[in-house]
Parts: structure tokens; sequence; C-alpha cells
């Protein structure tokens, strides 16, 4: 929880208007699985300090709303999300193929209406969507507004169906204000990596770092702050990993604490361990040394193709690791079991322990002589964690939210399995392509970091599309309250929940968006209450001239304070057209310093046409949020 603060979202209001004609250690704690998710019995000795795993239950405590999806055209092959305010930026795991006829750019989801996603622009050539590249990974530098997309491991048939042999590159976009819509290239490069994570100074947001991951020995850290001046970033450390080699040995991805002095490593078959990067995440270049916290003998490491994700969970000496393990036609070591998540004791650093596990009814390993779909993965793959609830993509196991609280015994609080597309332009060939009689989720292929927006979840399923959440159940308020995080980068309500001293300030307050509410107890009381929506009337064409209209608002406050604001009014849109100039909103009063009763507010809009704009027949309209919230209830 993060304090008793309250905002409340009152109904939105419409403005229209109308315009007329004119390894190491083994894992034996194994458990036989019954339908209905009632336990069986322990097979082997856990000795080696491998604490039990919970199976699924029949009935979980929690479950999820779908309050939107958009299918993304059916192309199949969704690869990472971002999400930046009202937009969602998606990714490709294949490339673009005749002039990028087959839609493999990067497509811009317009969810300000978060039940109502749609596409309202799709990246492509000269810069996405281009033969050979792959939009695997995305990431926002939230403050600076800067979109990332890194393009890598674009495999041919069997692997990603791409057309000719993978070109890696890493490309940076302006995305503030309307170039959010229409992102604007800051600079590319050819850097080849395979996973990243954005580390912003919590100290200064004009900084961040970048820890690159490309599946070998080797990383990389880069300092991309010059990008906001359209330079290079500037390369800090590349170098090995220490932890040791060995066949598939390298770095799959990793986090970093919020303070910047810690990496937590998921080493693929090296398995886990700890690293000091203070170093890189100061401000002098003169002390930049790379340290193991982890001795690479004592690292964990457990068979099977491997550690894939790494995130600590916050205030706790715990850190959650996903293995990623595809279907058996991908190669050795893929298939049932696949992969699950561990739970390591970091208590001491030097020494960590494997303590306990989750898994799912697919990944019990007695179940793999009569279910082992080779073109199908039940497999874990990207966290993102509030301080109670791990949620996780999980593959044809669908969108998994685990209770955390006691790290030492996780259990299943919720899943969320869509129902599939009935077809998709591209199958993936190792995730999606069997028939399997008597079940669909073998259609489902949940994928990605998950983000959490004002209080709702925003997932990927990369064969059928983009899915917006709701959690219900226990610790759902901690949800609610989120404004944005993300498993891997400290953006966001990161520093809420593990503060670093002498950090620039950050929205803490707790908030509750309800679109179509208006009002709430808390204990105190926000209330807010609109009146007709305001309209323009007709706009003539061809003549200049500033229209406005008025609408008005009710406020009642038991706070200590309370502040009134809107959305970003944007353009007013008649289907895809939209007016150039942007909707202006003023609000006679927005601030109160203590209770008021029935206080009145006027809310102006002013809408300037020019003689050379340009207007389509019909009616334009704009829906914006009014948001009445208190810091002192």
């Amino acid at each position: 929880m993060r304090g008793t603060s309250g905002r409340w979202v009152v109904p939105l209001l419409a403005v229209a208007l109308a315009v007329p004609v004119a390894t190491a250690q083994a894992h034996p704690a194994d458990y036989m699985y019954t339908p209905g998710g009632e336990y069986a019995r322990e097979i082997g000795n856990p000795d080696d300090g491998v604490g039990t795993f919970l199976q699924r239950e029949a009935v979980t405590p929690g479950s999820f709303t779908q309050i939107g999806h958009e299918p993304l055209m059916n192309r199949g092959m969704n690869a990472a999300i971002a999400v930046h305010k009202r937009y969602v930026y998606v990714g490709s795991r294949t490339d673009g193929k005749n002039n990028n006829a087959n839609h493999a750019g990067v497509f811009i989801v317009d969810a300000q209406d978060p039940a109502h996603p749609f596409i309202t622009k799709e990246m492509g050539p000269p810069y996405e969507g281009l033969p050979g590249e792959s939009s695997r990974e995305l990431r926002v530098w939230r403050s600076q507004n800067v979109l990332i997309v890194l393009h890598t491991n674009c495999g041919g048939n069997g692997a990603h169906q791409c057309s000719i042999a993978s070109r890696s590159s890493m490309r940076f976009y302006d995305i503030s204000g309307d170039k959010a819509a229409n992102p604007e290239l800051l600079y590319q490069n050819t850097r080849d990596t395979h996973e990243f994570y954005i580390w912003e100074d919590p100290k200064n947001p004009k900084r961040a770092l970048m820890f690159a991951a490309s599946a070998g020995s080797a990383f990389q850290i880069y300092d991309i702050s010059p990008v906001l001046n359209k330079e290079a970033p500037v390369q800090l450390f590349s170098g090995n990993h220490g932890f040791g080699n060995s066949n598939g040995s390298g770095i799959h991805s990793f986090s970093v604490s919020n303070d910047g002095k810690k990496a937590y490593f998921a080493l693929l078959t090296r398995g886990f361990g700890i690293t000091d990067v203070s170093d890189f995440t100061d401000t002098d270049p003169a002390t930049n040394t790379y340290r193991l916290i982890t001795p690479a003998a004592n690292r964990v490491s457990w068979p099977g193709p491997g550690a894939h994700s790494a995130v600590k969970l916050w205030n706790k000496n715990w850190v959650y690791v996903s293995d990623e393990v595809y279907g058996s036609i991908t190669g050795a070591g893929h298939g049932c079991p696949w992969g699950w998540a561990r739970f390591v004791d970091v208590a001491d650093e030097t020494r960590p322990v494997v303590r306990s596990e989750f898994r799912l009814p697919e990944n019990q390993t007695l179940a793999c002589t009569a279910f082992n779909p080779p073109r199908t993965s039940y497999s874990a793959h990207n966290p993102t964690l509030t301080p109670s609830i791990a949620f996780s993509t999980w593959h044809s196991g669908g969108f998994q939210a685990i209770d955390i609280t006691n790290p030492a015994s996780p259990t299943q609080l919720a899943e969320f399995k869509p129902d599939p597309l009935p077809m998709v332009s591209v199958e993936d060939p190792r995730l999606s392509s069997d028939t399997l009689e008597g079940r669909t989720d073998n259609k489902v292929v949940m994928w990605s970091y998950p983000v959490i927006q004002d209080g709702l979840i925003y997932t990927v399923d990369l064969r059928n599309g983009l899915y917006i959440l709701k959690y219900n159940g226990p610790y759902s308020q901690e949800v609610d309250n989120i404004g944005f995080l993300e498993g891997n980068s400290n953006q966001g309500d990161a520093l809420c929940f593990e503060p670093v001293p002498g950090q620039v300030p950050v929205d803490c307050s707790a908030k509750t968006d309800t679109n179509g509410g208006a009002g709430g107890t808390v204990p105190a009381t926000l209330a807010l209450t609109l009146g007709a929506p305001a309209t323009f009337g007709a706009f003539a064409p061809g003549i200049a001239k500033d229209y406005t209209a008025t609408s008005t608002a009710n406020v009642i406050t038991s706070a200590g304070d309370a502040t009134l604001t809107n959305s970003d009014p944007g353009h007013l849109m008649n289907g895809a057209f939209a007016l150039p100039q942007p909707l202006q909103v003023n609000l006679s009063k927005s601030t109160w310093t203590g209770p008021a009763s029935n206080d009145p507010v006027t809310i102006t809009f002013t809408q300037h046409i020019n003689a050379t704009d340009a207007l389509r027949t019909g009616s334009y309209s704009k829906t914006l949020t009014f948001t009445l919230s208190t810091t002192n209830p």
C-alpha cells in the first residue's frame, strides 16, 4: 500500500461538434498432479534446500477481468510491448516482406479508452517493418518521452519465419506530445543485443543506463542520455559476465536495483548470480570496475536451457527467477515439463539458494510421458512484481498471478487464458503450431513483461494480440494504486516501493481511476459531478475563428486539499480525421486548500480553426477524463 491518499475519476466528458456538408543443483521435489488441484504425494527428497512448489488450485482466490482486446490485424507473431500514457507500442517477432505487406512493423495502439483499444498507426518503412529485422524488444524512457525499439534474432523458416538473415539494430524515437502517435527518429545504430534493462538515475531523470545482454558470455552497459541530443550512447562497459563458460552460458537478461548498486543475472545454463555495478551507475567515470558479489563457484543453477529472467522481490531478500523453455521441436532440453519459476533466497548474496518453486500442472515431470506436444510451450516467461503479487506471462499456460507475500511458499492467485483467434496470418512454428484434441490453450501464447498503468495490466499474446486486464482479489488495491510499473526498468512506482535517498520527487499518492463513476470514501470523500457535454455547434470551413463552449463541474471534498485536473485534450476527431489545431481546456478553479461543498467550476473549451484548415463532413468529438485527487484525506 502506498499511503492513504486517494484519487477518484468521474464520468468521461464528451466534447462534440458538427461540420455541415460544405544445474548444478538438482531439483527432486516433484509432485504428482491430481485433477482439481489437490495435493497427492511427494516424490523424492528435497534435501538440497529446494522447498515445495504450490500447484494450481481448482478455485483461485482471485480473477482477471478482460477490459479490452486489440487483435492486431490477426497478424500473429507479435512481440514485446511498451506502454506510455494513452499509447501501447507492439513489436513483431518476424520481419517485413514485400515492403511490409505483412504488417510486421510496430503497431501504435490508442488505449485511451481501455475498453476499446484500436490501432492508430503502424510504424513501417523506412525504419520499421524491414526485411531481416524483428522488433523484438521495446521500452519507453518515460520521463524523456523516448521509445526504444530493438531488432534482433530474426530467424528463418522454423523459427521466426524471417525472409533474409537477421539484421540487428536499435532505434530511439521521440514520442513527446503529438509525436507519441507519429514517432520521430532520434538515433539508430547496429548494436546486437537480445534483451535490455533500462535504469533511470533516481536523482537525475535525464540520465539513464541501458544494461544489454546478447545471450552470450559478454554484456554491455551504455549511457543512453546522449540520444536526447540525437547523439550515440556512450559505452561504459563491455566484458565477460565472470560466472564461467559452458555451452549456452550467456546472460539472457537481468534487472538492476533501484539505487543502481546491484544487478541480478539470469545466466541461462549458468543459472543465477548477483554482481556489483555501482561504479557504472555513479557519476565518476574513473571508477568503472565490474565485480561479482556471488562467487562463480557459488552461483545457483539447474538442468535445462536455463534461467531466463531474474527480478528481485521488493523489500525482501528473494529473487524471482524464471526459465523459458520452448516445444521439443526446438532442440535438446526443450519440451515438457518446460520452464517454471524458482524463488531464490539471497539473504547471503555470496551463496544464493533456491528455496521454493511455482509450477503449473503442465510443468509436472510425471505428466510428460503422456503430454509433450512438440510445437507448444507451457513455460514461464517474464514477470512484473508488485510487493505482494508476481504477474507473469506463461506461454500456453496463460497469464498468472502468484502470491509472493511468503516467497518460501508461493501460491496461485489467478489465471487468465483468452479465447484464441480462429486464425492468424502466421503461426509461431515452435509455440503455436500444434493441433491438440480437446484443448485450445495451445493457441494461447502469453509473452513478454506485463506493464501496469493506472491500475490496469497490459500484456501481449504473440498470437492473439493485446489484452488489457483488471486484477480482482487479494491485494487488488495494491494493483489499483499503481501508476506505472514494469519488470524491465526501475521507472514509475518502483521508486515508491523501494525509495532511494536523494531521489527526485515521485508521485506515490494512491489513486483509483473508474471511468463512469463519481465519488468515493476511503475514508475521505471526494465527489465530482459534471454537467452536460459541451457543444461547439457547426464549424464553418474556410473561415478563421475561435469557437468556445462551456460545461460545468460541481466539487464536494472533505479532504485537507484537492486538485482538479483533466487528461490531455489532444485533437477533436472525426473518424480518422483530426482537427489540425489542438483543443484547449480552461478550469475556473482547480485547487482547494480545505473542505468544500457544492463548489461550482466552469469548464471552458476553445477550438481554433484556421481559414486553411480542411474540415471533414460529419461530427468531431473528444472524450476527456477529469480527475479530482487529494494527498491529504
